[in-house]
């Protein structure tokens, strides 16, 4: 496995000190974000999609501190019910820079429609009743998400490139099973973006979805959550309060080995590789309560530690 970092975790620096830093802490590949939720202080998609020479200009900035271009990230909403057609342009763009820079991967989020035709926002449907949440849910999933896929999965496959949905909060796909579900209709260009602080927080075993989805996962984000047990037992895990004031919150995204100790990454890493996974861990720093280039440091000192580098040379023995 090897070590990547998401650019917008180090927003702050302008993108030839973001490199800089980068390959000093021991990154070895660059995750882009390139539009929608994220400002991306680092990306002009226009400019990269017209032009060869900045495309040029972009991989040898990389390559000339000894790091890969791994994945290109758009996470937005392009369902969203006002806003998703430039989101969804944004995407397709995405895609299709990602095979101008002979990038394999785009990361992305399944998005979210509203409940009804007119609605203008989104409507997330976690629990079976009242009944009307199962009309929203074959309306969202029908009308809405399986077309715009089935659409985007050909344009992915068309390109050469694999769509990493990540299973998050506040999107239709947000589990092992709706990512399946996903999979099953539109083909195996769709997978995974396995970021285990997700499942975390939702009270998910990141252990037991690694092997349920085993072949289908395309990408990995490292990325920790810190569950607060005094908040959790008033408040459980269905937070939506101020994300800077954590200490009123019953759960948060943390530098690796905040939530969770070393030896449960260690096991995370394992299982990976034990379920096919072997590529890159794209660490993603959220914490607001320790820096940013610090908890890239000592996300990256960490998967150094736990994380297998060199390739299984174990050969069964035939008798």
């Amino acid at each position: 496995m090897r070590i990547g970092l998401v650019t917008d975790s180090l927003a702050h620096l302008a993108f030839d000190e973001l490199l800089d830093t980068a390959a000093s802490l021991g990154v070895e590949g660059i995750e882009l974000n390139t539009c929608n939720w994220s400002s991306a202080p680092h990306c002009d998609l226009a400019e990269l999609l017209a032009s060869g020479a900045a495309r040029t200009a972009l991989l040898a900035a990389l390559h000339a501190r000894g790091l890969e271009l791994i994945a290109l990230n758009a996470n937005g909403n392009q369902l969203h019910p006002v806003d998703g057609a430039r989101q969804a342009a944004n995407l397709r763009d995405t895609v299709t820079l990602a095979a101008e820079l002979g990038v394999p991967t785009v990361v992305c989020m399944s998005g979210l429609p509203g409940g009804a035709p007119g609605d203008v926002t989104p409507n997330w449907v976690v629990t079976s009743w009242p009944p009307e949440n199962h009309t929203i849910l074959r309306w969202q999933w029908d009308e809405q998400l399986l077309p715009f896929w089935r659409d985007l999965a050909a344009h992915a496959e068309r390109c050469g490139v694999r769509l990493a949905v990540e299973m998050h909060g506040a999107q239709l796909v947000y589990d092992a099973r709706t990512l399946l579900r996903l999979r099953a209709e539109v083909g195996a260009v769709v997978g995974a973006n396995l970021d285990p602080s997700h499942p975390m927080w939702m009270g998910g075993d990141p252990l037991a979805i690694a092997d349920h989805l085993g072949a289908a996962i395309h990408h990995v984000h490292a990325k920790d959550t810190y569950l607060d047990a005094r908040n959790l037992a008033v408040t459980s895990r269905l937070e939506n309060g101020p994300l800077d004031d954590l200490r009123d919150r019953s759960w948060w995204h943390a530098t690796l080995g905040v939530g969770h100790p070393e030896d449960w990454w260690r096991e995370f890493c394992y299982r990976l590789r034990l379920n096919g996974y072997d590529g890159w861990l794209s660490i993603e720093h959220e914490d607001v309560n320790i820096g940013r280039t610090e908890g890239v440091r000592r996300a990256v000192e960490l998967l150094q530690r736990v994380a297998p580098v060199d390739p299984t040379d174990y050969a069964v023995q035939e008798i």
